[in-house]
């Protein structure tokens, strides 16, 4: 079978994972590597990337016209409304779901001087970053896992911040602070590979085998919650839900304002026989308490200027 993946050392990591676990299947595979527009358009912001499923689109079209059988992708990438021809077969036990501070210096985020850069791409983590410190600068931060270190330690920021997933993905063991989710309550289904096959494929029918039951609804409630706010992968919106034991699951989420200066949180615990249910309440719930406001002031914003220029009107 053929997978489909960009072309990035952390992409081909994760595809690198798949090929593995199917070898174990006793299903042989090769590799296709597709440049995605995320991949192509690194000068600019994220958010200004036409669109959404920036990393995802071209492999979905491809897939549709029958080049590949299987696509690897990190989930948070995945929108969340998909084509009907294709199929998420699996979604793999989660990593770590956690942001993480890397500095030059390994200082923590309470120790870097007032005024100190971070860079990130995400627009969530810029808002929680300004919430926390608001004495920070949060500038700009595109390129693949590598660029983005390369950046740090060039000097051009005092500090960046990372899915810790993909420092673990890629075998890397840095000297990084994991940021607490009670402040930096994660992006829906960070920490999550997605696997995407046609829908009633023999792909699809293979790859179900590697499918994680518990991350697949955790993922699934997550979605529910964002799909309701309109909040896509370059909102500042963040979803998290995780099993307490078998019956329960936490869930938390949260929408910003841009400059981290509002904000509206729900943390809940709800049974997980009911679910979807209770995953669609508190979707309504974010949504009355202005959660689909801030979303909309923030696609407003954006719209109107550079992530830069946005953070300018606040400083």
């Amino acid at each position: 079978m053929i997978i489909g993946t960009r072309g990035s050392a952390l992409a081909l990591a994760q595809t690198e994972t798949i090929e593995g676990m199917l070898a174990e299947l006793g299903v042989s595979t090769t590799r296709k590597i597709i440049k995605t527009s995320g991949d192509t358009f690194t000068d600019r912001p994220l958010h200004e990337v036409a669109g959404v499923g920036a990393f995802v689109r071209e492999l979905d079209d491809r897939m549709i016209d029958g080049e590949i059988d299987i696509s690897v992708h990190s989930m948070k990438d995945l929108p969340t409304i998909r084509p009907e021809e294709l199929a998420t077969s699996a979604v793999l036990k989660r990593d770590s779901p956690c942001d993480v501070l890397l500095t030059t210096d390994g200082s923590r985020i309470d120790d870097l001087p007032e005024g100190a850069v971070i860079g990130t791409s995400s627009m969530r983590r810029r808002a929680q970053v300004l919430r926390y410190r608001p004495d920070l600068h949060v500038q700009d931060l595109r390129g693949n896992i590598n660029t983005r270190i390369r950046k740090l330690e060039d000097g051009l920021y005092d500090g960046i911040l990372l899915a810790e997933a993909g420092l673990q993905r890629m075998g890397w063991e840095m000297d990084v602070e994991r940021l607490d989710t009670q402040f930096f309550c994660p992006s829906a289904n960070q920490g999550t590979i997605a696997v995407v096959t046609p829908a009633g494929s023999e792909a699809e029918e293979v790859t179900s085998n590697l499918d994680h039951q518990q991350t697949r609804i955790e993922t699934e409630i997550e979605r529910i919650v964002i799909t309701d706010v309109e909040g896509g992968c370059t909102a500042p919106i963040g979803s998290f839900a995780q099993f307490i034991n078998e019956n329960e699951i936490s869930i938390c989420c949260e929408v910003l304002a841009l400059d981290g200066s509002e904000h509206v949180r729900i943390e809940e615990v709800i049974q997980a026989e009911t679910y979807q249910e209770h995953a669609r309440m508190i979707a309504k719930e974010l949504v009355q308490m202005g959660g689909k406001e801030l979303v909309q002031r923030a696609v407003c914003q954006l719209s109107a200027g550079t992530a830069e220029e946005v953070q300018g009107q606040y400083d």
